[in-house]
């Protein structure tokens, strides 16, 4: 089947309407700019819903005489005229063989899924080998909570370019990953979902891009859904990028609709290929090569570590200027004043899914660098004589913090293979060095550590995978990190968006509103009967509030949030109304106690299970704590009953890592073994409430 395509000078069909065709919107620095006849439309009364009904005709036709695939030229909406270069930049030049870009989108919009099917058309895999979805999802933790948690890097080859691409994560916890991967790429291909539109997290990349400088690709993912609206998508996202103060040529972004999970693209939404081939093109036209100065000194910003068993630390950059060599002595700055020298021993390039060996790489690509044991993110491999290091990477500061600490209950040692505050010390410390959103302090106590993230789900990534190494530790209930500025407590607020069915709407909206949220919007989408509600609210009133809403809406809710900024302290909150089922002495749970135990409230644990004295196994039906001895057996008397009893056991409730870390509060820690996850009253505070 033969495909040819033509695609449309601009990417919002009002700029080729017959109303304002007068109006010609030039994207010369001469000519008056798009952004400000879109801000002058708005005013005027013109939404930019209105602004798009007029369609682009489709312009893909299918041709099947020849055999061979040919695709026409695409004229990029995006600008090819730019502004006045600095003397620094006319020095330099652009790579026309080469493009880096990030895949950039909220959680869950398709991401990882739109990588696989461009990997696969790209012809990375043989046709008859077998490649599981998700393949840039390669950690078992990515695996089994289906989010990207670590990027990933890969490249294909399309024509005669080559195309690095990097998959982000999505969720908002894992921004400072984001944020250091654009300092890899000259733009990013923005993924949007087809009904929910521009998300939290959408915005916050696309800030992070758009401050880059970095060129986008707007792709409304998801188009075959049901419920696709693709107007108001576009929509919604030419009015954030108005917001986000987008340059002219910016917000004159190049429109993809596609189907990741089908490899289909196309300029219409109605009208798609039977491959990603629009996409590929647009990305080729619209995305810049690198630029580069051939001829200067070596400068590399190391942006991503990894590590390997036989080859140590693994360095993972673009190569600014100059050129590098497997063999080269080469300057590692952190700054001017301290630099020191090391060699490379090994050098690599990213060819389709694998590292492959090279003797050198030129400025304006991808690759990894082995050889440098100490090298940490934001260093610069620089030339040995003549280098200097770039800006380092900076991320914004953590707002959640958590305390770790040895196991100190009576089963420690039973499970895990590292168990003393020397080994979390080391570990904790060996995680900031490719965690750059992290901070670890010291704490109280010489075997007390202080861990700081940006939510609650950033820290517990670093507790499962401690977890799952051989960990044995406690951790304290998340806590924000408040800022005293003239005198006046200051907290981080979030924008939270609920996505909820009507019928459970006021549930959530009175959920919110005891936990200090302030609703600023509120909007029905499609025919699903959903509505979407806004809220802006103290980051201490989300902490546990993931499992009330899923109750409050019997497991139709969904909730994403971002951080937003520091706001005035809110005043006190209420998290938790229960209070906690709390095991009387140690020893094994039995069914004979469980059956009297139940009828204070819901139990963590069922029979058979060993306890200690202080153990969270329940939670109870009234405020306050209730200890009960969960391990009594039936007296055995030599007085029988003419019927033995039939006893009937409630399952008990399966609390995850991420639920027992939302359900604790101040004088409760959460037991992390290899093999369990077990929630304890804390003794400090008991002994400090016995004086």
């Amino acid at each position: 089947m033969e495909l040819a395509t033509k695609f449309h000078s601009s990417s919002f069909s009002i700029f080729n309407s017959p109303s304002y065709r007068g109006k010609a919107v030039a994207s010369s620095p001469s000519s008056s700019s798009s952004l400000q006849l879109s801000k002058q439309w708005l005013g005027a009364g013109l939404s930019t819903r209105a602004a798009t009904t007029a369609k682009a005709t489709p312009s893909l036709r299918f041709l099947s005489r020849q055999r061979k695939s040919i695709i026409s030229p695409v004229k990029c909406s995006v600008s090819q005229t730019t502004p006045a270069e600095t003397s620094s930049e006319k020095k330099s030049q652009r790579r026309s063989d080469i493009r880096n870009i990030a895949i950039v989108a909220h959680v869950d919009h398709g991401k990882t899924t739109l990588v696989d099917s461009m990997l696969k058309q790209a012809k990375v895999f043989r046709d008859n080998q077998f490649m599981q979805e998700r393949i840039m999802d390669s950690n078992d933790l990515e695996r089994e909570r289906g989010i990207t948690i670590l990027s990933k890097n890969t490249s294909i080859a399309y024509k005669d370019t080559k195309i690095n691409i990097i998959d982000t994560p999505g969720h908002s916890d894992f921004g400072g990953e984001v944020e250091r991967i654009l300092n890899m790429v000259e733009g990013v291909v923005l993924v949007v979902d087809s009904v929910e539109g521009p998300m939290p997290q959408t915005r916050f990349v696309l800030k992070k891009a758009l401050e880059f400088g970095h060129a986008v690709v707007v792709v409304v993912n998801k188009i075959d859904r049901p419920s696709a609206r693709p107007e108001f998508v576009i929509n919604s996202t030419f009015e954030l990028f108005i917001e986000l103060n987008a340059s002219d040529e910016q917000c004159d972004f190049q429109s993809i609709y596609a189907s990741g999970i089908q490899g289909k693209a196309g300029l219409s939404p109605d009208d798609l290929a039977e491959d990603l081939g629009p996409l590929f093109e647009s990305v080729i036209r619209c995305i810049p090569g690198p630029r580069i100065e051939k001829d200067g000194a070596l400068q590399m910003l190391a942006t991503n570590i990894e590590y390997d068993e036989h080859k140590g630390r693994i360095a993972i950059g673009r190569v600014h200027a100059g050129s590098l060599r497997r063999g080269m002595e080469v300057r590692v700055c952190t700054s001017e004043d301290t630099c020191r020298f090391a060699r490379i021993s090994e050098l690599f390039v990213y060819e389709k899914f694998f590292r492959v060996p090279v003797e050198s790489v030129e400025a304006g690509d991808i690759c990894a660098v082995c050889g440098i044991e100490d090298i940490q993110i934001g260093e610069t491999i620089a030339d040995k004589a003549a280098g200097k290091p770039l800006p380092s990477i900076k991320v914004e500061e953590p707002t959640v913090k958590m305390a770790f600490s040895i196991n100190t209950s009576p089963f420690v040692g039973r499970e895990g293979k590292y168990v003393t505050s020397r080994n979390l010390r080391d570990r904790l410390f060996r995680e900031l060095e490719r965690n750059l959103a992290m901070k670890v302090e010291e704490g109280e106590s010489s075997d007390t550590f202080i861990v700081s993230g940006r939510g609650t789900l950033h820290i517990t990534i670093l507790i499962e995978n401690m977890r799952r190494e051989g960990y044995e530790f406690m951790v304290g209930p998340p806590k924000v990190i408040n800022k005293r500025v003239d005198e006046k407590l200051l907290e981080p607020f979030e924008i939270a968006t609920v996505e909820v069915p009507e019928v459970h709407m006021g549930a959530v909206v009175e959920l919110l509103g005891k936990r200090r949220g302030q609703m600023f919007d509120m909007q029905g989408v499609g025919s699903e009967g959903t509505t979407f509600l806004k809220y802006k609210i103290p980051t201490r009133g989300l902490l546990g509030v993931r499992n009330a809403i899923l109750t409050a809406s019997r497991g139709t809710a969904v909730l994403n949030t971002i951080f937003d900024g520091y706001g005035p302290w809110a005043g006190d909150i209420s998290t938790r109304d229960q209070g906690s089922l709390v095991a009387f002495e140690e020893g094994t749970s039995t069914s004979y106690a469980m059956a009297s135990s139940q009828d204070r409230g819901q139990l963590f644990i069922g029979p058979g299970v060993d306890v200690y004295k202080g153990q969270i196994v329940g939670i109870h039906q009234r405020s306050g704590d209730l200890s009960l001895n969960v391990c009594k057996k039936k007296a055995a008397t030599n007085v029988r009953s003419n019927k033995e009893q039939t006893v009937v056991l409630d399952t008990p409730m399966d609390y995850s890592l991420d639920d027992c870390i939302e359900y604790i509060q101040e004088d409760e820690l959460v037991e992390v073994t290899p093999a369990n996850i077990r929630m304890c009253k804390n003794p400090k505070f008991s002994k400090k409430g016995s004086r």
